[in-house]
């Protein structure tokens, strides 16, 4: 008796549940008979298997919606109470939550595996060898591999002066790599190069490579486009590889310096009303008309923002897109403290470029695939600190050629 009065009132519960605030699904109908085979299923293994520590309510349950909310999407998640603990509810966005500062790194999960999603430029993580893409497996010899975000975040936190032992797996490279870190604070630039391409025979085309949408990185960009400009650059390459996103309205307003006022370039998809988001659109007044040829470099750690961003050139036939495809993270997540000391994760809209596409779990193609070899990435990142490089370093740089330059290149010089 007391399991069907149990099953009766989760039922009541799913029919009131959000009753007129969201679309209806096609099997709205179909719940008592679902929820009730998962109760049977759960009062079947709380009765029968042997390790009672393992069959309470809280564990099964939090388990089970463990497992539901993670087949949704990559980003959606449901965290436990020893997780929880480590969240800040009234701190900064999702992705800014899962970065550690002092190590240079931010941390993303997908698949279930937790990854470096950003590496800062000059920060001990970078210079030790790591990059974006690199899977975390063990710190000080405990095994992460299974831990979430935030415990993952917890075990590699510390104060300035600590060291780590931090062991990865590199999927390009097929091998594992451990890395000696040491905690310390470095401050990133948004747009560390911005200058004209004359050393590659290019010395009207600019380029500018832009590591993150910061709040300060669309008003560095237009400044560094003013003193380009004021020194003959007629075509411009805009590097956003390795460039995992940031501030959403920062990437709207870099738009607006290469599109015209008032063009709609990201709107929201989704079934609740908070995800009915009015189309954001470039600003009012652009205080410069730029008409140039414009090339956007992107690779398979391109993420959020700089897939926006890229989409959007793409959509309006503005920018080439050249490169690899883009990472795909184009959803909007919603993170909210629940009953028992869990919390949910929960993708409720999508982002969507002008043309309607989504970059979510798909990422953006671009329009001159360039094919890049582990060798290429590991030049890149060199070239990414050559200003503190070795004479060794330095020379070896002069030999390599970044393919994807060479064809933003070749694509501007050919028009």
């Amino acid at each position: 008796m007391r399991f069907h009065s149990l099953v009766a009132s989760l039922l009541l519960s799913l029919s009131l549940f959000g009753q007129d605030e969201v679309s209806p699904l096609p099997d709205q109908d179909d719940g008592y008979q679902h929820v009730e085979r998962f109760i049977k299923i759960l009062e079947e293994v709380r009765a029968n298997h042997p390790d009672a520590d393992k069959v309470t309510y809280e564990r099964l349950i939090n388990r089970a919606l463990e497992g539901m909310v993670g087949s949704l999407d990559t980003f959606s998640a449901f965290y436990h109470p020893e997780t929880v603990q480590h969240m800040d509810f009234e701190g900064p966005a999702i992705e800014e939550q899962f970065a550690i500062p002092s190590l240079g790194l931010t941390l993303a999960q997908r698949d279930g595996q937790v990854y470096l999603a950003n590496v800062r430029e000059h920060s001990t993580a970078q210079r030790a060898g790591l990059r974006e893409g690199d899977v975390l497996l063990k710190s000080q010899a405990k095994d992460l591999s299974a831990l979430d975000l935030p415990a993952a975040k917890a075990a590699l936190a510390g104060q300035p002066g600590a060291s780590l032992t931090l062991t990865v797996y590199r999927k390009t490279a097929r091998r594992e790599i451990t890395a000696e870190l040491l905690h310390a604070v470095v401050k990133q630039a948004a747009l560390p190069d911005a200058f004209l391409l004359e050393q590659y025979g290019a010395p009207k085309v600019g380029y500018a490579r832009l590591t993150e949408f910061s709040a300060t990185a669309a008003r560095e960009l237009e400044a560094a486009l003013d003193d380009l400009e004021d020194k003959g650059m007629t075509a411009l390459i805009l590097d956003l590889r390795g460039n995992g996103g940031g501030l959403l309205n920062v990437a709207v307003d870099l738009l607006g310096l290469f599109l015209p006022p008032n063009t709609e370039v990201v709107t929201t998809q989704g079934r609740s009303p908070k995800a009915q988001i009015p189309p954001l659109k470039t600003a009012e007044r652009q205080r410069v008309k730029r008409e140039y040829p414009l090339v956007v470099l992107l690779d398979r750690n391109s993420a959020s923002a700089s897939e926006l961003v890229g989409g959007a050139l793409q959509d309006l036939q503005r920018a080439t897109l050249i490169g690899e495809t883009s990472f795909g993270k184009g959803s909007v997540q919603n993170i909210e403290a629940r009953e028992g000391g869990t919390a949910l994760r929960l993708t409720f809209a999508t982002y969507h470029t002008p043309s309607g596409r989504t970059p979510h779990e798909v990422g953006v193609e671009p329009d001159i695939a360039v094919e890049i070899s582990d060798e290429d990435l590991s030049n890149f990142e060199r070239f990414k600190t050559r200003k503190s490089a070795t004479p060794e370093t330095l020379e070896e740089l002069e030999k390599w050629t970044d393919p994807v330059l060479k064809a933003a290149i070749d694509k501007l010089q050919a028009r």
